[in-house]
């Protein structure tokens, strides 16, 4: 699905699948920017990957030495550049987070937030693996899914979506399972905690995981 975000969800388009969350999804998309936050300070050097048009890194830019985003769509990252033109400004690369152009060990805090290991259709492993290697030891990485029990309103989110024509119609038979697929080809997936485990562990590290709020579950790990 990374190409139905980059040339189809993107932009004005993917800022209103925001706009239009339902109080109970907003107030997921709000504990997935406070659960990062805690974990930076102003002397954090910060990557997001798939950073869209700027959403996350708008809160966290002030908190943070000094902010990077990279997205594969070019239309969100000139919306970003606008989005983000108050305040201190990132710096914002078209660039394929699972073939980065960074230096090793290049940030203190790396993060794929809202799904973004599935929304990129990536390999899972190469995207973390990637992720893991642009951050310092002693760093951290956080990648970011969609907790069970928020599936109901995920759903529910996801057919406002359809109904305004951001996505397409959801296809009621195929959906189910954590998985959300629309008749135009869209098909949403979620990566659950034996999944971040076992991609952890394969790459020999200690895979934290938590639950936050019954809606985002977060992998988190400490770079070696």
């Amino acid at each position: 699905m990374g190409r139905y975000y980059s040339e189809k969800l993107a932009g004005e388009r993917l800022r209103a699948c925001y706009e239009l969350a339902p109080p109970r999804a907003k107030a997921y998309l709000e504990g997935e920017i406070e659960f990062v936050a805690a974990r930076t300070s102003q002397s954090t050097r910060l990557l997001e990957l798939g950073c869209g048009y700027g959403r996350v890194l708008q809160r966290l830019i002030p908190r943070v030495r000094a902010g990077v985003g990279v997205d594969t769509s070019v239309e969100s990252l000139r919306m970003a550049v606008a989005f983000l033109a108050v305040g201190p400004a990132p710096h914002l690369l078209a660039m394929d987070a699972s073939r980065m152009g960074f230096r090793d060990r290049s940030f203190d805090l790396t993060i794929c937030v809202q799904n973004g290991i599935s929304a990129f259709a990536e390999d899972q492993l190469v995207l973390l693996g990637e992720a893991v290697r642009v951050t310092r030891s002693g760093g951290t990485v956080l990648f970011s899914s969609y907790a069970e029990p928020f599936w109901p309103d995920r759903l529910a989110w996801f057919e406002v979506q359809a109904a305004h024509g951001l996505i397409g119609e959801i296809d009621s038979r195929a959906t189910g399972n954590g998985v959300i697929v629309c008749k135009d080809g869209f098909r949403a997936t979620t990566v659950d905690a034996d999944g971040f485990k076992g991609l952890a562990e394969t790459l020999g590290l200690v895979p934290r995981i938590t639950e936050v709020a019954g809606s985002s579950l977060f992998l988190e790990v400490s770079v070696p």
